[in-house]
């Protein structure tokens, strides 16, 4: 049996995989991941990220700005929904909260600026009824209360390359979110993150591989790429005791539903 596998989230237009696009293409079919969402970061590359998928019907694209983007074109929720316009484009995002290098840095405050801007891009999201891609780093409990205080669950979304306790996830699932996982839960000490993909039920899973970033075991170190996406399914086949096949058809299923999830 042939075995399809999805990436959630991935960074093709990224040094490391533009300049080598056909090849990772390639791989990626090869390994089996018949679909991907490119990820955009910045408004500046949105049109980037968007034409990369043009041409493909396996890729598509979500738009949106970082929360640890500085010097760079600030998101409005009219600038958003236009943008999100484009049939390639399925998701707002990426957005969130990233507190890691930020707080008390002495150079942006107390970070209100990042809480404005995710709370425009939850806004986006429910003006066009497209599902949100959240970051979060060291900032759990403010993500989690934008997310209820922005009504986000009446579009619900995805918290990528997820990292947070089993107590964040179960409070994102009731809100209508997905958990990713990314190379991550390959890595040995990543304690917190295999207890999550062992309790949370498959139908609340995708995966992902953040490339160019987290490349997973056995590739750790090296340029990550889609294709490498098959071994984040079998670290949590065998966290979960399951079948390798049983977690890419539940993980796949989760994404083509996510991507589809258009309401007007």
């Amino acid at each position: 049996m042939t075995l399809a596998f999805a990436d959630s989230h991935c960074h093709l237009s990224f040094p490391g995989l533009a300049e080598r696009s056909a090849e990772v293409l390639a791989r990626m079919h090869a390994a089996g991941v018949v679909k991907a969402l490119n990820i955009c970061t910045t408004l500046e590359e949105s049109a980037t990220v968007v034409g990369l998928t043009r041409d493909h019907d396996f890729l598509v694209a979500s738009v949106g700005v970082h929360p640890d983007s500085l010097d760079i074109e600030e998101p409005t929720v009219a600038r958003l929904v236009a943008l999100a316009e484009d049939p390639k484009v399925v998701a707002i995002g990426e957005t969130g909260l990233d507190y890691y290098l930020r707080e008390g840095d002495g150079k942006t405050g107390d970070l209100e600026w990042q809480r404005q801007r995710f709370r425009i891009h939850i806004r986006a999201a429910r003006e066009t009824g497209l599902p949100i891609i959240v970051h979060t780093r060291s900032a759990a409990e403010a993500t989690m209360r934008i997310l209820r205080e922005e009504k986000a669950a009446e579009v619900g979304g995805v918290m990528h390359c997820f990292t947070e306790n089993l107590e964040v996830a179960k409070a994102a699932i009731d809100l209508g979110f997905l958990i990713s996982l990314s190379g991550i839960v390959t890595f040995k000490n990543a304690v917190q993150v295999h207890e999550v993909a062992r309790e949370i039920s498959l139908e609340h899973l995708m995966i992902e591989t953040d490339a160019p970033y987290l490349a997973p075991v056995p590739h750790r170190g090296k340029v990550n790429e889609p294709a490498w996406v098959v071994h984040v399914a079998e670290r949590i086949a065998e966290l979960k005791g399951l079948p390798l096949a049983e977690v890419a058809e539940a993980t796949t299923a989760n994404f083509l539903r996510f991507i589809s999830r258009r309401t007007y």
